[in-house]
């Protein structure tokens, strides 16, 4: 009873701890830009971006929501532009700022151009000029899933409500640049919209980034209940629930009624006086019992799940012994998701130490899925998981470490590709299939990995290719065969149209990405490439090249002096059979398997492969972009939300 009594006395002050959660923004699109150049870890160039990047989202003057700053000098010098929406209250844009900052430079780590987007802002730097331009690529789309019952008249509407914003947000000045609006539509259905410059544009220029931006709205959301055309320099949005916050002044609501809002605040006052004290009991009741066998860490309790393989876990003391407290001399590289440091053991084992980011807005997902997934494979051609650590927030995945790195270090190497011979690339092609079946068929899990591309194949001493990195990796049933997602994960250039465009994955989605490997070992050309100043697309290269002869010359690897023709056209031949548009046409990875081991087995003809293109390089710029048909592809990740889909238009 004393006790009771105690919490009544205490809630007030623990009252004042209360502290609300807020969930991390999710990402609508990003974009680091390989093309452009890239910078080196303590270099000048990231000293200038990390001050540049705080002094956006620090600076506590600026209350319109737009930021053009620059630092630095010659070849060092950064510019970058913020830009919130402009309903976005100061304190709430410097944090979106702030968010952007950390997220963008952990997921181009060494890229010096990028951008990424979220519903209240937009960032975006570069190491060349970006202010004052009409910048309409890349460009991006994010669209509702729900289609409108009257595509005409809802259409009508639409257009009518975005060519009245565009003149009004063009008419805006050089703090601010926006304008919203909204129109009735038919089956009483209301459209709200905004519009929004970066307020560097001229009146002129603003109206032309909008009206192209409203052109490509058949592109994407013609039929949709809601969509964006987001440009660098301008973008509009619009939905048939109101989104934004309404200016003062417009369309107030009644003010609630006196009686009304005492009633409110006494509920919420008795609600939290009522979950402090169940929380203070159950603390005090837990605290006072009998402690653990085992300490929790302190970032949080692990979920059950972790527990099922927590034999495999190592203790932090060990891991920082044996990466020298992760030295930058044992570092052996760095990506979206954070770093791997090469260990040794007290056994003398050495070890690959995968060192997720604080940072990384999936690094707990990513944690979870490796542990519990690569936990369970065991097969000769895919890297084998050691163990992991979930201590002191620090989230690390421990490896057999391989001490020829990954394919894509030798593969894309002017100096290293001379080591792999057609023989080793043969047994890289036939290790990295065989892997896949066993994902595929064989091991008593069916998993699809998600990501294949060359960073995430490992060669080991005597050069056997080892599938790594399932942190995107998704477990099917026995007899499934296909599953949509509302979220959109990988790498652009290996993710097949049905992925991209729709969120449908299956064993076949593997597949394309294994079909792009294949063309990039052989050739060794990556998934676009330069080619006499002309920026070329490798499928619908090989495609040309394959139907005019074939011309080897054109397809083969001009290193590859030696080795059996045959077997490198065959390998072609099954590379663009994998990456057919059509995901039935694909052949599964028993079929790929065959294909390559036995010349019994007449190959059916490929049909165009998906993505099919011709590209250019774009006047001013050195940015590598392929155009399609269909889409536009880079190699960069990009997702989507639940409800509604984000597809990347680069350059």
């Amino acid at each position: 009873m004393a006790f009771l009594q105690m919490l009544f006395l205490l809630c007030p002050i623990f009252m004042h701890f209360i502290v609300p959660i807020t969930a991390q923004p999710e990402i609508n699109f990003q974009l680091c830009v390989a093309e452009n150049g890239n910078y080196t870890e303590n270099s000048t160039y990231q000293a200038n971006l990390k001050y540049l990047l705080n002094s956006v989202y620090s600076n506590t003057e600026i209350d319109y929501g737009f930021y053009n700053f620059s630092y630095g000098e010659s070849s060092d010098k950064v510019y970058a532009i913020g830009l919130c929406r402009g309903d976005v209250k100061p304190d709430a844009c410097r944090d979106c700022l702030n968010y952007s900052s950390r997220v963008l430079t952990a997921r181009c780590p060494t890229e010096k151009e990028a951008i990424i987007g979220f519903d209240s802002c937009i960032l975006r730097y570069a190491s060349r000029s970006i202010f004052g331009l009409n910048e309409v690529a890349p460009y991006f789309f994010v669209y509702s899933l729900t289609n409108v019952s009257d595509e005409k008249g809802f259409n009508r509407s639409l257009n009518s409500l975005l060519d009245s914003l565009q003149d009004e947000a063009a008419a805006g000045d050089s703090r601010r640049k926006y304008a919203t609006r909204k129109i009735s539509a038919p089956n009483f259905q209301t459209i709200y919209a905004l519009s929004q410059c970066t307020p560097d544009l001229s009146q002129t220029e603003c109206s032309s980034c909008l009206r192209n931006a409203s052109a490509r709205v058949g592109q994407c959301c013609q039929e949709r209940q809601g969509g964006r055309v987001i440009y660098p320099s301008c973008n509009f949005r619009y939905e048939i629930n109101q989104f934004y916050e309404i200016p003062i002044g417009e369309d107030p609501s009644p003010p609630p009624s006196k009686g009304k809002n005492n009633t409110v605040i006494i509920v919420i006052i008795l609600s939290v006086v009522i979950s402090v004290m169940v929380i203070l009991i159950i603390s005090f009741y837990t605290f006072s019992g009998k402690r653990k066998s085992r300490e929790k860490v302190k970032s949080g309790s692990v979920d059950d799940e972790i527990t099922r393989v927590e034999s495999l876990q190592y203790n932090l003391e060990i891991i920082h012994l044996a990466t020298e407290n992760f030295s930058e001399v044992n570092k052996l590289g760095q990506g979206g998701f954070g770093s791997v440091y090469k260990g040794t053991l007290p056994n003398g084992q050495y070890i690959a130490v995968k060192r997720l980011s604080r940072d990384s807005t999936q690094g707990e997902q990513e944690f979870k899925n490796e542990v519990l997934l690569v936990a369970k494979l065991q097969h000769k051609n895919l890297v084998r998981l050691l163990g992991y650590c979930f201590e002191q927030e620090e989230r690390l995945l421990i490896y057999e470490f391989m001490p020829n790195s990954s394919l894509n270090n030798f593969i894309f190497d002017q100096t290293k590709r001379s080591q792999l011979d057609w023989e080793r690339r043969y047994k890289i092609i036939e290790g990295i299939s065989r892997g896949l079946l066993y994902l595929h068929e064989d091991s008593r899990l069916r998993i699809i990995h998600r990501d294949l591309k060359p960073s995430n194949i490992l060669l080991d001493a005597e050069m056997n290719a080892k599938i790594s990195d399932f942190g995107m990796a998704r477990l099917f049933a026995g007899d499934q065969t296909q599953e949509s997602t509302s979220r959109v994960v990988g790498t652009f250039g290996y993710m097949p149209p049905e992925y991209v465009m729709r969120g449908h994955f299956s064993v076949k989605s593997d597949i394309f990405s294994f079909g792009v490997l294949v063309l990039e070992i052989v050739s060794g050309r990556k998934r676009t490439f330069i080619n006499e100043g002309e920026v070329e697309d490798l499928l619908t290269y090989t495609w040309e090249n394959w139907n005019s002869g074939p011309n080897l010359d054109k397809l083969i690897d001009a290193t590859l002096r030696a080795g059996s023709r045959n077997e490198m056209l065959r390998c072609i031949h099954v590379g663009l059979l994998c990456v057919q548009e059509n995901a039935l046409d694909r052949p599964n990875m028993a079929s790929v398997v065959i294909m390559l081991s036995s010349y019994s087995v007449t190959l059916p003809v490929p049909q165009k492969p998906a993505f099919f293109a011709r590209g250019t390089v774009l006047p001013g710029t050195s940015s590598t972009w392929t155009e399609s048909d269909q889409s536009r592809s880079a190699s960069v990740p990009f997702s989507i939300n639940e409800a509604s889909i984000s597809e990347l238009y680069p350059r």
